[in-house]
């Protein structure tokens, strides 16, 4: 590692947004706009948040990188631009108290309809009488499908609602259930809240089979990835109204006007807006600082996803 080294970040005043900027750093601003000039000289590099495209792409001309800095939990967008030998970290960790809360959000919103009651509200309706009750998340089995930190913090904020909850993940673990017990554990589950990574083998895991398997007015809430749902299997079973779903994330994504998913019935979409809440900025801010000490200072980088440790 060089004496100075050259940091791309997405902030225009790094010191203040990281509560100080580690020594021995020469650091650019770039947020996908006009690249600075320093591109050859780039070893670490913190994509921006939500950049799209152009924050990722730009690592492919990039000969001195060496570390790559998501601000986003999942990361498979990335590895594709990556030259070998480049280090990725994640954002593990960061969105967890965001995604967490808009989990539970989307379970509530969805039982004790919020959606109704807003229509209700711009129309200026006071309906007389109901003609059933809401539904209530006591009583209820919730199962966090990828029961990682996320899940964790899910459950923590589930503590309380008086619910049972059935935690299932790829790898098993004492009280987390593996993947194959699916067929088991589906039938039980009154809300299944996807929290899965986009993978070769989550990728339309939950499909017409998956579906087929959940109770009669079971709740789909997918705040991990839109390709983790089949569309088409989702919206065959929101048609006949037989289950609900809540999703924070699409398949395709932005959900373009005039797809049939805008209109289906016994659905609440949330423009993908999982990790952006005032929780956000401090926590990536941390862990951000945290890993440009730990590279300066010749220690072993967290969340590394992909590439050699660093």
């Amino acid at each position: 590692m060089a004496d100075v080294v050259k940091a791309w970040l997405p902030w225009e005043d790094p010191d203040t947004f990281l509560g100080g900027l580690p020594a021995g750093f020469d650091v650019d601003f770039f947020d996908g706009d006009e690249r600075p000039a320093s591109l050859a000289e780039v070893e670490f590099y913190v994509p921006g948040y939500m950049g799209g495209d152009r924050v990722i792409q730009v690592v492919r001309d990039m000969p001195n990188l060496k570390v790559v800095q998501t601000q986003t939990a999942g990361f498979e967008h990335v590895v594709p631009h990556l030259a070998e030998g480049v280090t990725l970290c994640n954002a593990r960790g960061v969105h967890d108290a965001s995604t967490a809360e808009l989990a539970v959000g989307l379970i509530l919103a969805s039982y004790r309809r919020l959606p109704r009651a807003v229509r209700n509200q711009e129309q200026e309706v006071w309906p007389s009488s109901y003609t059933e009750l809401d539904d209530s998340l006591a009583d209820r089995t919730v199962m966090i499908l990828g029961y990682g930190s996320i899940g964790e913090a899910l459950e923590r904020r589930l503590t309380g609602f008086e619910c049972e909850i059935i935690r299932v993940a790829r790898r098993p673990r004492e009280g987390v259930h593996p993947i194959i017990d699916l067929p088991e554990l589906l039938p039980r589950a009154d809300v299944v809240v996807v929290l899965t990574p986009a993978t070769a083998e989550t990728r339309g895991m939950v499909d017409a089979k998956f579906l087929a398997q959940l109770k009669d007015g079971a709740l789909l809430v997918n705040v991990a990835r839109g390709v983790v749902v089949d569309t088409d299997a989702l919206l065959a079973e929101l048609t006949t109204e037989r289950i609900s779903a809540a999703l924070d994330v699409t398949h395709p994504e932005p959900l373009p006007a005039g797809h049939p998913l805008w209109s289906a019935p016994n659905v609440l979409i949330n423009p993908h807006r999982g990790g952006a809440s005032t929780a956000f900025e401090p926590r990536v801010a941390r862990l951000v600082r945290a890993q440009l000490e730990r590279y300066a200072n010749g220690e072993a980088l967290i969340n590394v996803v992909a590439g050699p440790p660093r």
